[in-house]
């Protein structure tokens, strides 16, 4: 059987409620700087709102959960940033809330917040490696 070479994550999606698109536009959108996609033609934007996250068609999917109150609140995805104390300064300045103070991780200071539907997102900046040195 031949390997497979993994990349990298192409895209992370993200359960939200039925009606949360501006909801999901006001935090990622608003809150996080982040740039509004347009949807593909041949899917349901109705369903749908999309987000680049950085460079390299990285994107973050938001849809529309039925089910959404039967979700699991660990699951959590995570950004890297470069500049983990303004990306601290931002979410503070919009008023959103650290969900936890994390265990520490060498090199890796990070943070947790929720979005406006409970899903947790981690933040971090990679300063080098975790091991310890």
């Amino acid at each position: 059987m031949t390997a497979v070479k993994f990349r990298r994550v192409q895209h992370v999606s993200i359960p939200m409620p039925p009606g949360g698109a501006e909801q999901a536009r006001a935090f990622f959108g608003g809150a996080l700087g982040l740039v509004e996609k347009q949807v593909p033609a041949s899917l349901d934007a109705s369903k749908l709102t999309w987000f680049s996250v950085g460079d390299d068609e990285h994107e973050l999917h938001c849809f529309i959960d039925p089910d959404f109150e039967n979700r699991s609140t660990a699951a959590h995805f995570c950004f890297e940033v470069e500049d983990i104390e303004a990306l601290r300064d931002r979410v503070s300045a919009a008023g959103i809330a650290f969900d936890h103070d994390p265990a520490p991780i060498h090199n890796r200071p990070r943070s947790f917040v929720r979005d406006p539907f409970g899903n947790l997102i981690e933040f971090t900046q990679i300063n080098g490696r975790y091991e310890e040195v």
